[in-house]
């Protein structure tokens, strides 16, 4: 499972370093005191000292955005005018519409950061006894009788 950490705030990593400034404690009671990781707070101090900013630094890792603004709003429009749509077939039109190919886990992982919800028809088989019958033998306890 993945967890998405995001950075600490500018604030707080200010707080820390104005601590250590003020001698306010050791690194590790800093760590504790802010519950953060001694790691970080070592680290913070080393960048503070030679570059002087405590702003977090870029993320510079993972994967490209598969889809661009474009395509996603596109992808909406694809679930709004169909919303019976199965993945695949979302990824096939999507393919035909804005030539880009993705899988169908992608596409599922895209309407679900869209907060698109996918309504599918509930195909019912026709029941053999009426639902009058139905209800009657529930009222009763004993089936009837056809």
């Amino acid at each position: 499972m993945y967890i998405d950490m995001k950075a600490y705030s500018t604030d707080l990593r200010q707080k820390i370093i104005d601590a250590h400034n003020n001698q306010e404690g050791s690194q590790r009671q800093l760590a504790k005191r802010f519950r953060v990781s001694l790691s970080f707070v070592q680290s913070l101090l080393r960048r503070f000292h030679f570059s002087g900013t405590v702003e977090a630094k870029p993320h510079s890792g993972g994967q490209s955005a598969k889809l661009n603004s474009e395509q996603m709003t596109l992808v909406a429009l694809l679930v709004e005018s169909d919303n019976d749509a199965t993945l695949l077939e979302l990824c096939e039109r999507l393919q035909q519409k804005a030539g880009v190919k993705i899988s169908r886990a992608t596409m599922g992982r895209i309407t679900q950061k869209l907060n698109l919800t996918r309504k599918k028809k509930q195909y019912m088989p026709v029941s053999d006894t009426p639902s009058e019958y139905k209800n009657l033998e529930q009222s009763i306890g004993q089936p009837l009788e056809p």
